[in-house]
Parts: structure tokens; sequence; C-alpha cells
């Protein structure tokens, strides 16, 4: 996705693959339903004035439907959810090579077995009115349109949402989590900047007796002890999907590189090895030339990708990008300079760029990640909570690749 990017989500009729197994013996974990009343929306305002009345406040919360809201690329805001295999844990997954995709097995199936720990009690009197506090990783469109989703879902229940963004400095992450704290509200949300220091906020939040909720990217496994819950992307499962799009269009064989994510988060480490053990097992004959991360802006990525051209000429065959935005502007720019319209193109997300590349060609296909229904679907799981409704501990957005065959649908228009 981007800077740090990076898998929320659910709900609504979207008809979109659903996720493949990751081996065989695993147990199933599923999402819950998108909706847990399909009653008429009450009014935001309507919900906000019940007053002292927490069993009247309850009521009309759970009376609110959000079924019907749309993002603004007109597809339903709250996606369905998915379910994914989840496989026995290795006794020591470090042990395991890079390529075998069981040596992320902490990053990947990070929530489902964690102990949880001095998790609060849902005080079940209703959402409207709670006040939630989000705290965002940095400044991106992406996040712009996540944010947009969230706060949807937000009025429609009547939540006073208060944004942060560290603007993917960690140590100002820190801060504002601190500040956080100190303003008490009865609910945070946190995307994390970075995977083993969102260990330590996590843990922090969870001291102070705030209720939490993770989302978009993920902590290390241990931070998830914290949380009543984590919503986001199975960015995991994406990458195998475009590994075997990537591959087939390859003809399973040749070099390629990936202009990475940025370095710390989880979309560093599945928007890399998501797509290397995937095409290990599925496309021996295709070989990693070089993985870096350039930042996401255009220049630096055009850079790299000249470099990569010129260091190994005709063996690169094809490029991802952990990035469709603009990461996706520089590969394209240093194709075209170098006269290698050839390269085979990927990438992560679906940004007007990304989409309007598919649409001309140049990039063969992107993954489909709805940046508002990612901003809804944890927003609406505090929204269950504060209603006292039982939250599993994973919601998935669901996962879809876009090619030519249906880009349109999904650039009428762009959200981001």
């Amino acid at each position: 996705m981007f800077k740090k990017s990076l898998a929320l989500i659910m709900m609504g009729a979207l008809s979109i693959s659903l996720l493949s197994g990751c081996g065989g013996g695993g147990k199933t974990a599923a999402a819950a339903p998108a909706e847990t009343k399909e009653t008429a929306a009450a009014p935001a305002e309507e919900a906000k004035s019940a007053g002292g009345d927490a069993s009247d406040n309850l009521t009309k919360s759970l009376a609110v439907d959000v079924s019907t809201l749309k993002s603004s690329d007109n597809q339903p805001l709250l996606l369905a959810t998915e379910t994914k295999e989840i496989p026995e844990r290795p006794e020591d997954p470090k042990a395991l090579p890079e390529e075998d995709p069981l040596h992320w097995y902490d990053l990947e199936y990070s929530g489902w077995s964690a102990e949880k720990v001095n998790i609060p009690k849902s005080p079940a009197d209703g959402a409207a009115g709670k006040k939630v506090t989000l705290i965002v990783h940095g400044d991106h469109p992406y996040v712009t349109a996540y944010i947009n989703g969230a706060q949807k879902v937000a009025d429609a229940y009547g939540m006073e949402l208060n944004v942060m963004s560290p603007n993917f400095n960690v140590d100002v992450q820190n801060q504002l989590v601190d500040q956080a704290i100190n303003a008490k509200p009865d609910m945070i949300i946190e995307i994390p900047t970075d995977a083993k220091v969102a260990v330590q906020q996590f843990r922090k939040i969870n001291q102070a007796g705030i209720p939490l909720i993770g989302a978009n990217t993920l902590p290390e496994d241990e931070g998830m002890k914290y949380v009543i819950g984590w919503a986001g992307p199975d960015d995991w499962g994406q990458m195998r999907m475009l590994a075997k799009t990537f591959a087939e269009k390859m003809n399973y064989e040749g070099g390629y590189t990936i202009a990475q994510h940025a370095p710390g988060g989880s979309p560093y480490f599945s928007r890399t090895y998501g797509i290397v053990t995937e095409l290990k097992k599925i496309a021996p004959k295709m070989k990693l030339l070089d993985a870096q991360a350039p930042g996401f802006e255009a220049e630096k990525t055009m850079q790299l990708t000249s470099d990569w051209i010129t260091k190994f000429g005709p063996e690169l065959k094809g490029i991802m990008a952990a990035d469709d935005s603009a990461q996706q502007i520089g590969i394209n720019e240093a194709c075209k300079n170098a006269n290698r319209e050839d390269i085979i193109r990927i990438a992560a997300g679906n940004s007007k760029v990304g989409m309007d590349s598919v649409k001309a060609g140049t990039v063969t296909a992107i993954t489909y990640q709805s940046a508002e229904a990612d901003g809804a679907v944890v927003t609406k799981m505090a929204a269950d909570w504060f209603n006292g409704v039982e939250v599993e501990p994973v919601r998935y957005l669901p996962k879809h690749i876009i090619t030519k065959d249906d880009v349109d649908q999904y650039n009428n228009p762009p959200q981001w």
C-alpha cells in the first residue's frame, strides 16, 4: 500500500473470490457477519440524544443499519468478511528458511491464538456518544480515504472520532499514544507504524485500561494479547493471489525484482515474502534478483528501476511494487525511458494511478483493497463492542485481483 503501509474490512454483497487455505490440517477461523441487526438506521442525531438512559441508547445503537452505506467508488462500504485456514504453528518458525511460508507464521497469523490480557469488559450501553481516538500511521492518500470510511461509520452510530497522525515516524507515534492515553477516550484504534514497537504501544494502552483495537497493519503476535480485536486486509493472502497471476503472466520463469514497502511495518514483510514464498512453491524457475525499499516517491523509485534495468538487462522480466501509486509512476516511467515495456508489472493497491495503468495495459494486475472499507470495518468493530456484541479476534477484508477485465468496476470513480 504505501509507506508502511497497510488488512480493515467486511460486509456487503460483493462477488469476490474467497481466500484459499494456507496448508492442510488447519483450523478454520471465521470472521463475524457484516451486520448484527437488519433494521432501519436510526439517525446519528437521534442516537446521540439518548441522554442518560443506557438501555435506550443501546436499543438505538443496535438499530443502526450501516449495510446500505457506499464508498466513494460506489461499492458497498462494508464488505463481506472472509475465513482463513490457520495451520498448526511450527515449534520454531524462525528456524525455517525465509522462503518457507511458515517462517513468517507469527506475522501472518498474528492474533488468532493470542491469550488476551486485561481486556476491558464491554459496557454494552450503546455506541452513540462514545469518543474514539484513531491513531493512523502516516499521511497518504490511502489513509485519507481510510479516515473517510471510518468517519462514515462513526457518524452513523453517533460516535466522536478524533484522528491523530505521526506521518510514519515511530517516535512521534509513541508520543501520540501517550497523548491519547492522557485524553482518556472510550476507545483507541491504532494502525501500527512498526510491528515490533507496536507491542510496547499496545501494552501501554492496555495497562491504562483503555479499550484498544488494532487496525490495517499487524503488530508482532505478542501485541495481539492486548487488543479486543484487529481488523484489516489479509495482506499475505492477497500477495499469494497476486503472485499466481504474476507467475502465469511470466510463464513461470524469469528474473523479477520487488519495490518494497516501508521497512518495519507488516506490509514490508507480507508484500515481500508473501510473493517470494508463493513463487518459490509454484514457480521455482522464477528468480528474485533484488528487493529494495525506495520509499513512496516516484523519482526515487524511477531511479531504482532504471538501475535494475541497467544491472540485470534482459534477465529482468518482471517487477512487483508494494505501492501502486507513486512507486508505480516511477516504475512505469523508467520502463518507458529504457524502452522496456516488455517488463511484466504487478502491484499492491488500487489507486487511480494503479487502475489507470491496468486499463492502459502497462500493469498486468493489482490487488483490490478498499481503503474506505478498511476504515469502516474497524470502526464497525468498535461499535459492535460498545453495543455488547461479541467480536472475533480478527476481521479480514475480502481479497480480489483486479485485471483489465474488471478494472472499470472499481475505477468508478477511484477512492484515491
